[in-house]
């Protein structure tokens, strides 16, 4: 029988590994450069520096193939808009890099793992979506600090009878984007109470509560390796 810790790991390799194995080395390498931008600019790369890192294919066609493995989601116009853990426009979970941007994270888990990922120090400013009181994570030599103490965090995702976005996918059809199922679930909450009442008023998220440990840890797990070459 596997352990929770288990479990969490598994969860985590099947978000990002599983999928990232599917898409070709030139769109690996933008997803990279995608990533590498938000750090430095809090914003995605120009067409020019995408141009230069897709190796001779065409970008918009690699960007193309990142979003229907949902690495990445694109606008209506097929600009960059989500490159988990980034986000293009205004969410609950603001991140600020340790001599970088400050930026926006899709969730709790997304910005737990920005440290991992960048091997830098951030502080993270998020809000209890149900009694609205802040929740602040400072993340300094991989040591996280919680004010409150007593915070936690909600793993899980809308129910859908379609796939899973904590799972692996086994095609690109099969894929239900995280954006639209996961990312409004996986909030910080100022405590346990808070967490479980939250769950109680959406019958619609098949969720549960994870400590600040097992949060961080999940966090480091799915975004630790993304910029690894």
């Amino acid at each position: 029988m596997s352990t929770p810790d288990q479990h969490l790991t598994t969860v985590a390799v099947g978000v990002t590994t599983d999928r990232l194995a599917r898409v070709s080395p030139a769109a690996r390498a933008v997803h990279r450069q995608v990533l590498t931008a938000y750090a430095a600019t809090g914003n995605p790369p120009g067409r020019d520096t995408l141009v230069d890192a897709s190796g001779g294919a065409d970008p918009d066609a690699l960007l193309r193939e990142l979003h229907d493995r949902d690495v990445i989601r694109l606008d209506p116009e097929g600009a960059v808009e989500v490159a988990y853990p980034f986000s293009t426009r205004p969410t609950p979970h603001v991140v600020t890099i340790a001599g970088g941007p400050t930026v926006y994270a899709m969730c709790a888990i997304d910005a737990l793992g920005m440290a991992a990922m960048l091997r830098r120090d951030i502080s993270i400013a998020s809000t209890d979506p149900r009694n609205g009181q802040p929740v602040t994570v400072t993340i300094h030599k991989g040591r996280a600090g919680w004010r409150p103490g007593s915070a936690v965090v909600i793993e899980g995702a809308i129910t859908s009878p379609v796939g899973d976005c904590c799972q692996p996918d086994t095609s690109a059809e099969a894929v239900q984007p995280a954006v639209d199922r996961c990312c409004a679930v996986l909030n910080f909450f100022t405590d346990p109470a808070s967490a479980a009442a939250w769950l109680a008023d959406h019958r619609e998220v098949t969720g549960k509560l994870l400590t600040q440990t097992k949060a961080l840890r999940l966090g480091a797990a799915i975004f630790g390796h993304l910029l690894n070459a």
